[in-house]
């Protein structure tokens, strides 16, 4: 990503609406999962930290991020390093280690993601699960995707097919941020269309607050029910029995 998005970020992830109902989303899709009371988790690609509290809710954190600037404020949220350990190859990452391993928003980022997701898999204990989120339609790519430098943005296709071809099996494949994806849809493409981005950093704050609010009402549903199309898209990958 371009330095200014990761600047961004640890400015207002900790938040931000978006990124707020989104950790009280996925918190709910964790706590669902039944992980074990000593459950060791794994963030990679975790950027400045911003989701590391929300999964020290359900075991012993350890996390990956090569963005130097990002790392270190990570290590400080997390009390302890975060490590430098670029996907594919994840050198210095233990095997065989982690009940869960969450890479939210990081496939899209990477040339090849089979073969990341096939390196994550080899990090799980048996039954453990590998935690994916992405951003789904290619056809809203825009400027905000070149200047976090995506690689693609997924359909439901194509990420199947990712899984798939790591030799992974697909346990849950869900939409999310679903109900205001036609509101941001719109958003995006008229942003795309005027050559400005729209992030709603300056939103009146009980305007925020809906919208947090209307976003974080998925986490009752997704993973449990169909949602009808989003911004997103969530994955649950286990290995293959």
């Amino acid at each position: 990503m371009e330095r200014a998005v990761y600047d961004h970020m640890a400015e207002v992830a900790m938040s931000h609406h978006w990124y707020v109902a989104r950790r009280r989303v996925l918190a709910a899709v964790i706590g669902r999962l039944g992980l074990p009371a000593d459950a060791r988790i794994l963030e990679v690609g975790c950027g400045t930290g911003h989701n590391l509290d929300m999964l020290a809710r359900f075991g012993t954190v350890s996390a990956v991020e090569i963005d130097d600037a990002s790392r270190e404020l990570a290590s400080e949220r997390l009390g302890r390093p975060v490590i430098a350990a670029p996907l594919p190859e994840l050198a210095g990452v233990e095997r065989g280690a982690y009940d869960l391993v969450a890479l939210l928003d990081v496939l899209e980022h990477l040339d090849d993601d089979r073969a990341a997701l096939a390196t994550l898999a080899a990090c799980l204990r048996p039954g453990g699960r590998i935690l994916v989120t992405v951003p789904a339609h290619p056809w809203l790519w825009s400027a905000h995707d070149e200047a976090n430098h995506h690689k693609r943005r997924y359909t439901r296709a194509s990420l199947r097919a990712a899984v798939a071809g790591a030799g992974l099996r697909l346990d849950r494949l869900s939409w999310f941020n679903s109900l205001l994806f036609p509101v941001a849809a719109a958003a995006r493409v008229l942003g795309k269309a005027s050559g400005q981005s729209m992030t709603g950093d300056s939103l009146p704050r009980p305007l925020a607050w809906l919208l947090e609010q209307t976003f974080a009402a998925e986490r009752y549903a997704v993973g449990r029910v169909p949602l009808p199309p989003g911004l997103s898209l969530l994955a649950l990958i286990s290995r293959e029995a």
